[in-house]
């Protein structure tokens, strides 16, 4: 079974959690951790910690130190069912706009800005939507890198996860040779669904992508 911690926020602290949290970081298997506006009206946020195992003490006292705001308030702790727990993390997640591409997930599918480089990326068994800091400073340098002219033959995302930095390398290089490898079978999956749903063609050679389950 898997767990949720849910804890309220500000919306100071809610942004504060929205990029890299060192103290997870350092954790072997740590939570994934995402904060909603729960009432816009109110201006009401909260914490979500899923986890893979129920919580301890200390852990609930961590996630408890995010969020000072709730100081007093006691962490509400549930049991989820048998379900993919990534995949709920992210559910209902921000488009992200990172130099010309635009990543987006299903419910954003009619709101795509003129001019820009949409891919959709609904929420999956792997991880790689845009939203973390690391993902959209890639694609955000990947435009930088086309619009000085760079012009690679050959491209690799290692760890690729949704397959989304190594869609947007094709997209700015068509005729380099690309490959997505993954240390997880489920991203390679995952990958190629999201290939199909985006339009980008799998196999080797120029303008197609491969795939391929490895360590590095």
């Amino acid at each position: 079974m898997s767990w949720i911690v849910s804890l309220p926020c500000t919306r100071a602290e809610a942004e504060a959690l929205s990029g890299e949290i060192p103290e997870l970081d350092a954790m072997p298997e740590a939570p994934v951790v995402v904060t909603r506006e729960i009432d816009e009206d109110a201006g009401l946020w909260q914490l979500d910690a899923y986890m893979g195992d129920k919580p301890g003490a200390a852990l609930l006292k961590l996630l408890q130190s995010f969020v000072p705001s709730a100081k007093g308030q006691k962490p509400v702790v549930s049991e989820l069912p048998e379900e993919d727990w990534v995949t709920l993390s992210q559910q209902g997640l921000e488009p992200v706009q990172a130099g010309r591409f635009f990543v987006h997930t299903s419910s954003y599918a009619d709101r795509i800005p003129a001019g820009s480089t949409p891919f959709l990326i609904d929420a999956s068994q792997a991880f790689g939507t845009g939203g973390h800091d690391t993902t959209a400073g890639c694609l955000a340098m990947l435009d930088r890198l086309a619009r000085q002219g760079a012009s690679p033959r050959n491209i690799a995302d290692i760890g690729t996860g949704t397959g989304l930095l190594a869609f947007a390398a094709m997209a700015l290089w068509p005729r380099a040779k690309t490959i997505a490898s993954d240390i997880d079978p489920a991203s390679i999956f995952v990958t190629r669904d999201n290939a199909g749903i985006n339009g980008v063609p799998l196999g080797r050679g120029g303008g197609r992508l491969a795939l391929a389950v490895a360590p590095g």
